[in-house]
């Protein structure tokens, strides 16, 4: 999870994660150059005094500042369609997970378990463990086996909610009377969180998501339920 002093993204847990930090380095790259031509060619604007009487009609430099925009926005549009069309992607799912966003809650259900329903609540300060987390640690977490692709079905029941756990690169809407999926692979085990991620109403930041990842030598053995 995020700390108080932290610059950049979170650790990546799924391999779309990963993804999305390579492209982030990657853009991050190209706006750097972008500035400094731009600021580079402010300071010599502003500190030389030379002029050139061919520039206002210099159809070689029109050219090149029409096309090299052009050619940097191919390279960044091409890895992000890669990874949009990745993060789609539903490749026969080892488990599949419905989540249904309440105001202010979520209620997940088990579909391959028999339907084993539970709400998931976010702790009040006095339930708090030594150790555990202030508004994001929940009463039932959703235990998931790790190196196994898991299929998210998302909904609400009310309003509008997000269901997004930012280490897992995971963003998806939950929108009344439609169904949205997505899609991970967990690389690691560990508890990892996440919150609504769409205003929602008065207690909108009371609505947290945990998930505990574990082997799935261990999930294979029984699932194992923090209820």
């Amino acid at each position: 999870m995020a700390h108080a002093t932290q610059v950049g993204l979170q650790d990546a847990t799924s391999p779309i994660m990963e993804e999305l930090i390579t492209f982030h380095d990657h853009a991050l790259m190209i706006i750097f150059l972008i500035c400094f031509l731009v600021l580079y060619a402010l300071f010599l604007t502003l500190t030389t005094k030379l002029t050139n009487t061919n520039i206002s009609d210099a159809q070689e430099m029109e050219t090149v500042w029409t096309i090299l925009p052009a050619m940097i926005l191919v390279l960044i549009a091409l890895p992000s369609l890669r990874i949009l069309y990745m993060t789609d992607e539903v490749n026969d799912p080892s488990l599949t997970i419905k989540s249904i966003g309440h105001q202010w809650y979520w209620t997940y259900e088990y579909t391959d378990y028999g339907g084993l329903i539970f709400n998931s609540y976010m702790l009040p300060p006095l339930f708090l463990e030594p150790g555990d987390l202030r508004l994001l640690d929940v009463d039932n977490r959703v235990v998931l086996p790790i190196e196994a692709p898991i299929r998210m079905m998302i909904t609400s029941q009310d309003v509008l909610h997000s269901w997004a756990v930012p280490t897992l690169g995971l963003k998806t809407d939950a929108i009344p009377g439609r169904l949205n999926q997505t899609t991970f692979t967990a690389t690691r085990p560990g508890v990892y969180y996440g919150q609504c991620s769409e205003i929602c109403g008065a207690n909108h930041s009371f609505m947290p998501i945990v998930l505990e990842l574990i082997p799935l030598k261990i999930f294979e053995m029984g699932p194992v339920f923090t209820l």
